[in-house]
């Protein structure tokens, strides 16, 4: 099950460009935060039944985390556009007012002029002009050695990266809610041996008052049988807590805390996985979205090492504009237009320094990259290794619930013929209620062990 990201086209035009933008917007909101309240449909129905597929769909569609990954990814995104503004006119208009006054001595009565006006206070000759200035103006980036598109693929590699991350969590995610349905399951079946053991511990304390009554048995095997199912009764209580637990674990997990009763498919099953370690770990390094988000961020530092680099070059900018100014109306006007060489000359090893740091991180990336290599090679050994353990104890699991069983019936059976003890079925029904224990354990070992190697896998 893959989860897309729609990408932002590039276009020519800037109202072209904000057009797809908001449409990208719109599109990604609906599709991450689900339809308003008012006419969204409920994620589930009350009672209905639902496969692990259907739950894996809901959390993809509901989680929050999700929900927050995509939102990251989609402001990744938004800072390519931020990025390549710098290949476009800078345009604005300006506006400027200002009120001179001056004071010097002197010894005129007063006098005032288009500009100006002056008057004479206590020996002083004060001068006021009043100026206002309007226009628009353009500045466009002409040639900077790289500097805009080493920024633009920057933000493009770190936008790859913030989607990589996006499809982790969205893994993850997957592991959590497939845990949980086994989890579910895995409580359910311990719920239902948990009650099997109750039925038998109270079938043998019947027959254990029966012969009591009638003098073929003494009364501290009734006492024993009442003890034995006390102990069956507390294990079916943490049982059905244990079910509560789970079924709210799954709903956590799928982002509906507050579900309504619902069922699922029943999936505890064995059934072989056909995978050996070298297939898991090929598929782990083509899959792995975090191994593909550490590979962009080697992508990204090598090109902040390249924009750190472009500050030992020059910048050529343009500029025009067209300006109507004075003091009174109409107002004079006319236009400017010229270009702009900036050269750097020394920033006090500014740029050596920024260079420096950039090599540094690029190093960190290569090496966060390597580490997180061989940590993919641990989790797929661990996951193959534990679901080859799993896919054994299943086998003994088995043998061992039959075994369990038989001894029951044989312990049951010996009782009621007079020849067998309490302490016999006693006996006999521990190991049948740990034997069921062992077994559901072991499938829910080798369901999780599979989630955890296509976890490791990158497969969803």
């Amino acid at each position: 099950m893959k989860i897309k990201i729609p990408r932002i086209k590039s276009f020519r035009g800037p109202k072209r460009r904000f057009t797809a933008l908001g449409a990208f917007f719109l599109v990604s909101v609906l599709l991450l935060a689900g339809a308003p309240a008012s006419f969204a449909q409920p994620p589930i129905g009350k009672g209905s039944l639902l496969t692990l597929d259907d739950c894996i769909r809901i959390a993809l569609r509901i989680n929050p985390q999700v929900a927050a990954a995509g939102s990251t990814a989609l402001a990744a995104q938004s800072r390519i556009g931020e990025a390549e503004a710098a290949y476009y006119p800078q345009v604005g208009w300006q506006t400027d007012y200002t009120h001179f006054s001056t004071s010097t001595a002197g010894f005129a009565s007063g006098s005032f002029s288009s500009t100006t006006q002056s008057g004479l206070t206590r020996g002083r000759l004060t001068t006021t002009q009043d100026n206002f200035q309007t226009g628009p103006s353009v500045t466009q980036n002409i040639y900077d050695f790289g500097k805009t598109a080493s920024q633009v693929g920057v933000a493009a590699f770190n936008s790859r990266a913030s989607r990589r991350d996006f499809e982790n969590v969205s893994l993850g995610i997957v592991l959590t809610v497939k845990t949980a349905y086994y989890g579910v399951l895995d409580a359910q079946s311990s719920l239902d041996a948990a009650m099997k053991v109750v039925s038998q511990a109270q079938a043998h304390l019947k027959q254990a008052q029966g012969f009591f009554e009638v003098g073929t048995a003494p009364k501290i095997d009734v006492i024993n049988a009442e003890a034995t199912l006390s102990n069956a009764q507390l294990s079916l209580i943490k049982a059905q807590n244990a079910v509560q637990i789970a079924w709210q674990n799954l709903n956590n997990a799928m982002g509906v805390p507050d579900a309504p009763p619902f069922r699922i498919v029943n999936t505890l099953a064995y059934a072989p996985y056909p995978v050996t370690f070298e297939e898991a770990l090929k598929k782990a390094y083509a899959n792995r979205p975090d191994l593909k988000a550490a590979a962009a961020r080697v992508k990204s530092s090598e090109q902040s090492l390249r924009l750190a680099g472009t500050g030992y070059y020059p910048d050529i900018s343009g500029s025009a504009g067209y300006t109507w100014s004075g003091d009174r109306l109409p107002l004079d006007h006319g236009w400017n237009a010229g270009a702009t060489l900036t050269v750097p000359i020394f920033s006090g090893f500014l740029t050596k320094k920024q260079v420096d740091e950039a090599n540094a991180n690029l190093n960190v990336a290569k090496d966060n990259e390597e580490t997180l290599r061989q940590q993919i090679y641990l989790q797929n050994r661990q996951a193959y290794l534990n679901l080859k353990q799993a896919e054994s104890s299943i086998a003994t699991a088995q043998v061992g619930l039959r075994q369990a069983q038989e001894n029951l019936d044989l312990a049951n059976g010996r009782y009621a013929a007079g020849v067998g003890s309490n302490i016999e079925v006693t006996d006999a029904l521990t190991t049948f209620s740990n034997a069921q224990t062992a077994y559901i354990s072991a499938l829910y070992s080798f369901k999780t062990a599979q989630a955890d190697l296509e976890n490791a896998m990158g497969i969803k």
